[in-house]
């Protein structure tokens, strides 16, 4: 619920903010006060359009803050949290216009994007009025209001499962039939493809063992060189390798080991260092008949090199990556052979979905239909007590194509009207004047007073053109309303505010220069003072205070005492 509205600088008001209390609260004063403006100023905050000529005369920028209560709204709880918006059971939703007609738009002090302050705004609170906008008008709203008076959870659920099912089935078998209408060619293309990757026979880990054998192979003279010469200086030299030095080292010490015992072991360690030559020699010379040049085998492998790159290219993927392909490749051949068993599978799972889709779209429709009587025949008795006598309210439901049909069912509903006896109903916001519009809206508020979900109503001079008993009726119908919302009325009628658990007078000063407008709730005495005053005018006397008293006490309505700061 709303629980307050701050403003600043907006035409002729400069600086108000208004404490709300849950319940019906009812906005007076005289005409030209500018009770209105409270309702376009929470209207601004939630997104509504506005320009430069919002500013207050001589001031830089307009600012509207609102402040709502969501502690018992999971729902729009969940909404603000799926936006990262989210700052415990209280949201401030906040917006500036500037003199120059730039706009910025906040939900708890994060910048927002107009669209999404709207979206939210649609959510907490419905302004219902000659000027105002108002969720009734839109097919979706009337659906769900309809849905809701019928009790129509269930089978809202059984169609949407049905068609998301029905969807799926059938996006899978076009996708299906779609690839066999080319499956001739795609067909003579992967069985091209595989047997070409298949024949490549390409193994795990072969393209590196093959670049590091062409790599030895294309160095092989150069390997070649390097092993004889470090042969003939270990081994093969008799005049300077190392052997033959090694080996007389070791006999010149040898001869001084009876002398010094010390040198044994340097004796040993030169003979073993005189094995280890002899091994490596063997080594080398090993490697030197290995490495002895073979243009067949350099060919083979550059020509299997060249292969793999060339389908590689050909394929436009990495070389390593052509076994995961081949896999691919196969796996889609044999998806695509077997294509006309899954069709033809595929195609009595949907015509059965589609049978079940239908019948869960004329289940509700049935529903839907039984239910719109209900509500336009309650509806239509509202309005006859609403200064509407002879008006009639309908529902129309017209089947969909079956194109047409979603999640929501095979119906398009649309709220109808008809103001005057004998007249053929219309659409509601064709056929309806501003204050028919407010009242029919009214009238279909209380009859569905469990269907919306907006926890804030705000109706705006929605008593205009009745007064007497039907006034009565309608403060007792905002009351009523407001059992289980939070309402708001902007009314000139005394039969209207007596209604309210909440008074706040809306007062317009000046001293000359400028004008100001002031908001601030009633006590018990100041609601029978404005009471009388809208009783009898200007000249207010003993029998209309006592008019007064006798309306508020007849109502039984509490005084509002919610604080206000001007």
């Amino acid at each position: 619920m709303l629980t307050q509205l701050s403003i600043s600088n907006l035409a002729v008001v400069d600086e108000v903010t208004v404490d709300l209390l849950p319940g019906f609260s009812a906005l007076t004063g005289e005409t030209g006060a500018g009770k209105s403006i409270l309702v376009d100023a929470l209207a601004l905050a939630l997104g509504d359009r506005a320009d430069s000529q919002a500013v207050r005369a001589g001031e830089d920028r307009t600012e509207v803050t609102a402040w709502f209560d969501l502690q018992h709204r999971p729902d729009l709880l969940e909404w603000l949290k799926n936006h990262d918006l989210d700052d415990g059971p209280e949201c401030v939703v906040r917006r500036i216009v500037t003199s120059e007609g730039r706009s910025r738009g906040y939900i708890n002090g994060r910048a927002v994007a107009m669209q999404s302050l709207r979206e939210l705004g649609q959510q907490l609170v419905d302004i219902c009025g000659q000027q105002a906008h108002q969720s009734l008008r839109h097919r979706s709203v009337q659906r769900k209001i309809l849905d809701q008076h019928g009790d129509n959870d269930g089978l809202l659920t059984n169609m949407e499962a049905a068609f998301l099912h029905w969807q799926d089935l059938e996006t899978e078998r076009h996708q299906l039939q779609l690839a066999r209408d080319d499956r001739v060619s795609r067909l003579d293309l992967l069985n091209y493809q595989v047997m070409e990757l298949e024949a490549l026979n390409l193994l795990d880990g072969e393209i590196e063992k093959l670049e590091k054998e062409l790599l030895l192979l294309t160095n092989r003279s150069r390997i070649a060189d390097g092993l004889t010469e470090a042969l003939s200086r270990l081994y093969d030299d008799e005049q300077t390798s190392a052997q033959d030095t090694m080996t007389a080292a070791k006999r010149a010490i040898e001869n001084l080991v009876e002398f010094d015992a010390h040198l044994e072991t340097a004796v040993a360690l030169l003979a073993e260092a005189e094995i280890q030559i002899s091994e490596t020699a063997e080594i080398l010379r090993a490697r030197l008949t290995d490495s002895e040049h073979d243009p067949n085998r350099q060919q083979h492998v550059e020509n299997r090199l060249a292969s793999i790159q060339e389908l590689a290219r050909k394929h436009k993927v990495a070389a390593a990556d052509l076994p995961a392909l081949q896999n691919q490749l196969a796996a889609e051949l044999d998806d695509l052979s077997g294509s006309d068993q899954r069709l033809a599978e595929l195609s009595a799972e949907t015509a059965l979905a589609h049978r079940q889709m239908l019948a869960d779209a004329q289940a509700l429709s049935r529903a839907r239909i039984k239910a719109g009587k209900s509500l336009s025949d309650d509806v239509t008795g509202h309005l006859q007590h609403l200064g509407m006598p002879g008006a009639a309210f309908h529902i129309s439901i017209e089947a969909l194509d079956e194109d047409r049909i979603g999640v929501s069912g095979a119906d398009q509903l649309d709220f109808m009207v008809a103001t005057n006896p004998g007249q053929e109903p219309g659409m509601l916001t064709r056929i309806a004047s501003g204050g028919e519009l407010s009242r029919i809206s009214l009238a279909i508020q209380v009859v569905a007073a469990g269907a919306a979900s907006v926890p804030t109503l705000i109706f705006d001079e929605v008593d205009a053109g009745v007064g007497g008993a039907v006034a009565e009726v309608v403060g007792v119908c905002l009351n009523q309303l407001s059992s289980n919302r939070q309402v708001l009325c902007v009314t000139h009628l005394p039969q209207v505010a007596s209604q309210a658990d909440q008074q706040l007078r809306v007062s317009k000063m000046t001293d000359g220069t400028t004008t100001r407008t002031t908001v601030r709730p009633l006590t018990e005495d100041e609601r029978i003072e404005e009471i009388a005053r809208m009783l009898g005018g200007v000249e207010i006397t003993d029998r209309t205070r006592a008019h007064a008293r006798e309306m508020l006490a007849a109502a039984g309505a509490p005084v509002g005492e919610a604080a206000s700061h001007e």
